[in-house]
């Protein structure tokens, strides 16, 4: 059977969008404008010709949750990564049992009346050569949010939700925490900053009067990405100089937000 889904759900969305001129719409400060139009056609388009591997979060670095867990062990966990579904690893780590929904855990009270397995749900699987547009159409048909993406060996190699694929077309989804989402440093006050991670270096080097020394990198995101050797996690930190930088906002693949501190 064709990989390649019926193009009904994008059409209707270049159509909705390519048509606006002849829709007669009250002027609203509201309405987008024609480049952000323009660019949310084009990123469905694009987005045709994407596979699951190119925007998936890779597997080391998917939030999850063992089957030897215990009630508490899984609220921390819950707690920190904010998700709403995990995938429950075997206790070996090896292969996937089952997807965990946190609205599961509501009623219950204590380990008492805690048993793991009999909450979790049967895991949707998708290849990583997949298009994205044909797993869409699939989560749109299964009510599914989340897929565990294999390998051409079956391996699981990541993990991806509709949220990544909605993120693809119209922009990355932001807290609300972040009602300044468009501003590049927002000052806290003196001696503190909560910096966006894709400044360009050279803007946050003139901003702090600091010297990042390192060419490679092209925003603070990239440098802080070099500095740590991995992907980190909210509320680790580095020092430079005479700052502080603390990520403050993170997912799985990116990270976000970094809090500048001056330190005297």
């Amino acid at each position: 059977m064709s990989e390649e889904p019926s193009q009904s759900f994008f059409s209707r969305i270049v159509n909705l969008f390519s048509s606006k001129e002849e829709i007669d719409k009250p002027s609203n400060s509201d309405q987008p404008s024609d480049e952000q139009i323009e660019e949310l056609i084009q990123n469905v388009l694009s987005i045709k010709d994407s596979i699951v591997k190119e925007i998936m979060i890779p597997r080391v670095n998917i939030s999850s949750i063992s089957e030897t867990n215990t009630l508490e062990e899984i609220y921390e966990i819950a707690k920190d990564t904010k998700h709403s579904r995990y995938p429950v690893f075997s206790s070996d780590s090896k292969k996937v049992i089952g997807i965990l929904h946190v609205k599961d855990l509501v009623d219950i009270k204590n380990d008492a009346d805690f048993n793991l397995i009999d909450l979790l749900r049967e895991p949707k699987y998708t290849p990583e050569t997949k298009s994205v547009t044909s797993l869409l159409e699939d989560f749109k048909k299964d009510r599914a949010h989340l897929a565990m993406v294999i390998d051409e060996y079956g391996v699981l190699a990541g993990l991806i939700t509709i949220e990544d694929i909605l993120e693809e077309i119209v922009g990355e989804i932001e807290d609300e925490f972040y009602e300044e989402k468009n501003d590049e440093v927002i000052k806290i006050n003196e001696k503190e900053y909560i910096v966006s991670s894709i400044i360009e270096k050279e803007k946050f080097e003139e901003f702090f009067n600091i010297e990042l020394n390192c060419p490679e990198a092209e925003s603070l995101g990239g440098f802080v990405l070099k500095e740590f050797g991995h992907l980190p996690k909210v509320g680790e930190s580095i020092k430079v100089s005479n700052l502080e930088l603390i990520v403050t906002s993170a997912d799985q693949r990116k990270i976000k937000k970094i809090t500048v501190r001056k330190i005297d």
